[in-house]
């Protein structure tokens, strides 16, 4: 699909890498990586969500920042926290009821909840 495709302005899309129209480019895609904001302007939101069977589950949301960073607070606040968790997209998620404790050590972190 071009620029204004079936008028007389029609003109073919061209891809920046290498300059060829991208119907025949061959280039990878790129990736906008996400520029680590730091913890002290990051606003964090902690909630408590029930799932299947009762299982309460604790979501940590508002992270702007890498994959890397966001694996290493996971890790830290599983080992605090003493449960399993996981990544889903740039949320945080703990198995269990933390949301008394979360908020202290997102904080001693430097972020803002």
């Amino acid at each position: 699909m071009g620029l204004f495709d079936g008028t007389s302005l029609e003109r073919p899309v061209i891809c920046e890498q290498c300059g060829s129209d991208s119907k025949l480019c061959k280039c990878p895609p790129v990736e906008q990586p996400i520029a680590d904001t730091p913890p002290e302007k990051q606003l964090l939101k902690v909630r408590l969500d029930k799932r299947k069977r009762g299982k309460l589950v604790t979501v940590i949301s508002g992270f702007t920042c890498s994959i890397a960073e966001l694996q290493q607070t996971l890790s830290h606040l599983q080992s605090q926290c003493g449960a399993g968790g996981s990544l889903d997209g740039q949320n945080v998620e703990l198995q269990g009821d933390h949301t008394a404790r979360v908020p202290n050590l997102l904080t001693a972190r430097g972020y803002r909840v």
